[in-house]
């Protein structure tokens, strides 16, 4: 596995990122794209998400390129009355099929192992999203099953639940 890529605490800096990866074929998994108040609305959320807690979300950086090749993170949530981590990742597309999803994931779950608090990290991938769930699987995620879901909010989807035991 190459050490190509690194992770970059998320910045105000940043919203470039979010704008790059809203396209149609980047958010067809995802409800489609969102309004430009909606991406500010997400960045200054990924910046607060450092300071109280609410969310440990990186850029993701290739070794010689100058600008972010897409994101990374986690955050706290609950999933059937556990106290679990999501994940969430996406590469803009000039950079897919080399492995750097699957390099950024896994260094996502060395960090909140290192970091965290909670003993799993779950991934929710549509169930027909077939490059994400390959993702979760390459990575080491279990698959436990497939559940509705909303996302986002009022807009109903199937998705498969993918996770990964954080401690041990």
């Amino acid at each position: 596995m190459s050490n190509d890529i690194s992770l970059q605490r998320w910045t105000a800096a940043d919203l470039a990122v979010l704008e790059r990866t809203n396209t149609p074929q980047m958010t067809a998994f995802l409800g489609g794209p969102e309004t430009q108040e909606k991406l500010e609305e997400r960045n200054e959320r990924y910046v607060r998400g450092w300071e109280t807690g609410a969310a440990a979300m990186f850029t993701i950086r290739l070794e010689g390129e100058r600008d972010p090749v897409g994101s990374v993170g986690y955050w706290p949530t609950m999933w059937h009355d556990l106290d679990v981590y999501e994940t969430g990742w996406a590469v803009t597309e000039p950079f897919q099929g080399r492995g750097i999803a699957s390099r950024a994931v896994v260094a996502v779950l060395k960090h909140a192992a290192e970091h965290g608090d909670r003993a799993l990290m779950l991934a929710f991938p549509r169930v027909d999203n077939s490059a994400s769930n390959a993702l979760c699987r390459s990575c080491g995620f279990v698959h436990r099953g497939e559940e509705d879901f909303e996302y986002p909010a009022g807009n109903p989807i199937r998705t498969n639940v993918w996770a990964f035991g954080l401690q041990g």
